[in-house]
């Protein structure tokens, strides 16, 4: 049965490595197949072929419930009913909206929306919405976060963009908005935000600078419900009946381990309740029941056997829970505990107890954050260490008994001001520590390297006393020091980033590295943070020799301040000095400007005649194997024209289209002089500025140019030197991208 149990788990898993769907027909004749061989011994096939059946099944429901093609970028009016709880922003409001209805339109079951500028929205409202409505997309670099994948395993159908709208009827059954705006009205010492997150599971409401705390010391879990939440007020009530019956003080003629059992999982389909049923807490309720039950019935068969049933009845609620690396973390830690605490004989003490889960944890997710490109925290161990038993036996006890006793007067607005002190202290500590050690973004490992880390950090999670344990630090510690593969000499590796409607490329030779243009950034939505700097750790970008700024513009000098902060830059250059932060100390563009790395030319122009803004842009020329590559920002055509009296005024094999293929750039004169067999154009999906203009990419075509778009194709990876053809982004198959045009 168990051999069963685990073929049903792994074809459940395999939705998420497969790079296409299989054809209904397949998804039909696979069940009947199944059913066939059970009888038989190859019954473990037809437990795989079932589980793989409906995950798939289930994976082309939630793409065939996608915006249909021919309403992207369409404004609608439809009606629809906000679920969840409304996230309130400095810009506006977020929220998703379900039951959405449009004239003579089917629309997807949920869609999730943004009003600038809107009113307040509480949950359970019934809006009337004109909507710019949107396929799920986002952005799409090598080693960064798939919002596709997100926005599918959310079963989210359509994102948009609100223009107007009218309440058509008031919130009904808004408890958890209620609870939350109560909870916002108290005095919690500046730490409301956090015990929404502790109570009610929204997050929203913390600041970018907790946020970032939370990562970089590798608790991010203890302010989201999570397991831990769920499992401890389970453990609460469970250990309050057991001591009671100990004791002799619980009814003798109540057995008190059914008792103890069914009140602790009623206390965590409580709390589950209370957070929404989110997926993530519906994962916590299902382990937590599983574990109740083994307690009950079960025990004689291990504890690896709650973990498998809880994986499978995760994976067949919700089988798209797999996209989500929460579900990785999440059994993953369960089974790191499982695997050191089963293997030890005797009694652990309570120094034990308290430290070495910490410790093994950490070695053991080490390998699953590496493959997952998370980022890795180096302080989480002693942070947990605190974090976990301060926020499990103070700060949460005493928020979630605040909440309850809200409607008496002053008692629950006292407990909550203590909750809140006692999470603010917390912060206080997290940020010292954060400060002095910050999380660690490795670079990609290859595939045997990720392996021996595997093996490793298994080793070293087995008892002592098992042969070659030692061995497991130096296989861990490889993917700390990986190999790191060189540009060859003579060449350049080129990556254009998809950073929306921005700019973004960073240039690679053998020994040094360029930063051409840092992304956007609006209000505190920064993507030289989010995107630029992760995609530098990520091809193991220590330190810049250059960062070169085209201009001042926030599209494409954005995020130079946050990479500034947190990378060592030998240089700053820039189009324009005025407007960039004083700090990073920018030089101006001088035109003729030329130096070689690695056997690579490299050399600046800039129009004399330009006074400020877009014609005034830095423009590098970069040569390797005769291989050329003209980047150009946001020149015009008036600087253009200048520019064909340029020695950079020759044909070239890349090309980065100016100011993102806008009308007023890429004349005929400076396309047909310079010729581009290959075209780069950076830009954000449906922006607001119709850019790249239809007339440009006719210019293109005419050409016989090749154009590589980033709203189109995602990032970008040219090998300069050696004439041969791009990587896409999106030509690394998933199931939920949509095929390349």
């Amino acid at each position: 049965m168990k051999t069963g149990m685990c073929a049903f788990a792994l074809g459940l898993l395999a939705l998420r490595f497969l790079p296409a769907l299989p054809p209904m027909g397949w998804l039909v004749a696979w069940p009947v197949l199944a059913l066939m061989l059970l009888p038989f011994r190859t019954y473990p096939l037809a437990f795989f072929l079932l589980g793989l059946s409906w995950a798939c099944l289930s994976a082309q429901w939630a793409l065939d419930d996608r915006l249909m093609p021919a309403l992207d970028g369409q404004t609608r009016w439809l009606e629809g009913r906000v679920i969840g709880l409304p996230r309130q922003t400095g810009e506006g409001v977020r929220f998703e909206l379900a039951d959405s209805r449009s004239r003579n339109a089917r629309l997807p079951k949920r869609i999730r929306v943004s009003w600038r500028g809107g009113p307040p929205v509480r949950s359970g409202e019934r809006w009337r919405l004109a909507v710019t409505l949107k396929r799920p997309a986002g952005l799409l670099n090598f080693h960064g976060f798939d919002q596709e994948a997100w926005l599918l395993a959310q079963r989210i159908g359509a994102t948009g963009s609100v223009k107007d709208g009218e309440r058509l009827a008031p919130a009904r059954n808004a408890w958890r908005d209620s609870v939350r705006q109560r909870l916002l009205a108290v005095d919690a010492q500046g730490r409301e935000a956090g015990l929404v997150a502790l109570v009610l599971g929204d997050g929203s409401g913390l600041a970018a600078a907790d946020w970032h705390v939370l990562q970089d010391t590798g608790t991010v879990h203890l302010l989201v419900i999570s397991g831990q939440h769920i499992g401890l007020l389970a453990g609460l009530i469970y250990g309050l009946i057991a001591g009671l019956a100990r004791y002799g003080c619980w009814p003798r003629t109540w057995p008190w381990l059914p008792w103890a059992c069914g009140l602790a999982f009623s206390a965590a389909l409580g709390y589950g309740w209370l957070a929404g049923f989110g997926v993530p807490v519906q994962r916590a309720c299902v382990m937590v029941g599983l574990v109740l039950v083994w307690r009950l019935r079960f025990r004689h068969l291990g504890l690896w056997w709650p973990l498998l049933l809880a994986l499978n009845g995760v994976l067949v609620l919700e089988p798209l829970a797999s996209l989500q690396p929460g579900f990785w973390l999440s059994f993953a830690a369960v089974a790191v505990l499982i695997l050191a605490f089963g293997g030890r004989l005797g009694p652990w003490s309570l120094w034990q107890a308290w430290t070495l889960p910490q410790w093994l944890i950490a070695i053991g997710l080490f390998p699953v954050l590496l493959v997952l490109g998370l980022p890795i925290s180096l302080s989480a161990p002693l942070a947990n260490l605190v974090a976990v038993p301060w926020i499990s036996l103070v700060v949460l006890p005493l928020a979630l008994s605040g909440t309850a006793l809200l409607p008496l007067p002053f008692i629950g607005e006292g407990l909550l001001w203590l909750a809140g002190g006692a999470l603010d202290g917390l912060f206080r500590g997290l940020a010292w520590l954060a400060g002095h050690m910050p999380a660690w973004i490795p670079a990609q490992v290859p595939l045997v390297y990720w392996l021996v880390s595997l093996l490793g950090a298994v080793l070293l999670l087995l008892p002592n006393g098992v042969p070659f344990r030692v061995l497991g630090w130096p296989m861990l510690l490889l993917a700390v020091f990986p190999a790191r593969e060189l540009v060859p000499h003579g060449q350049m590796e080129v990556v254009q980033l998809d950073v929306g409607q921005g700019q973004s490329l960073i240039l690679r030779t053998r020994h040094h590295a360029l930063l051409y243009d840092a992304g956007p950034r609006t209000g505190t939505f920064d993507l030289g943070a989010r995107v630029v700097l992760p995609s530098l750790r990520k091809l193991g970008v220590r330190a810049l020799d250059l960062m070169l700024l085209s201009h001042a513009d926030a599209d494409h000098a954005g995020g130079a301040a946050a990479i500034a902060k947190s990378i060592p830059i030998k240089r700053v250059v820039g189009g324009e000095t005025d407007g960039l932060p004083a700090f990073i100390g920018t030089q101006p563009c001088v035109s003729g400007e030329r130096w070689t790395w690695d056997g690579v030319t490299f050399e600046l122009w800039q129009w004399p005649g330009a006074i400020s803004g877009n014609a005034k842009s830095c423009v590098l020329q970069v040569q390797a194997n005769g291989e050329r590559l003209l980047l150009t920002g946001d020149i015009d055509r008036e600087a253009e024209q200048a520019m064909l009296a340029s020695p950079l005024a020759v044909p070239t094999e890349w090309l980065q289209a100016p100011h993102h293929g806008s009308r007023s750039s890429s004349s005929w004169a400076f396309v047909e002089r310079l010729s581009p067999r290959n075209v780069l154009i950076s830009r954000g999906r449906g922006n607001a500025f119709g850019h790249p203009h239809p007339q440009v990419l006719e210019r293109y075509q005419r050409l016989g140019s090749q154009v590589y778009d980033s709203a189109e194709q995602g990032a970008v990876r040219v090998q300069l030197g050696a004439f041969a053809p791009p990587v896409v982004a999106r030509s690394q198959r998933r199931f939920w991208r949509e095929r390349l045009p």
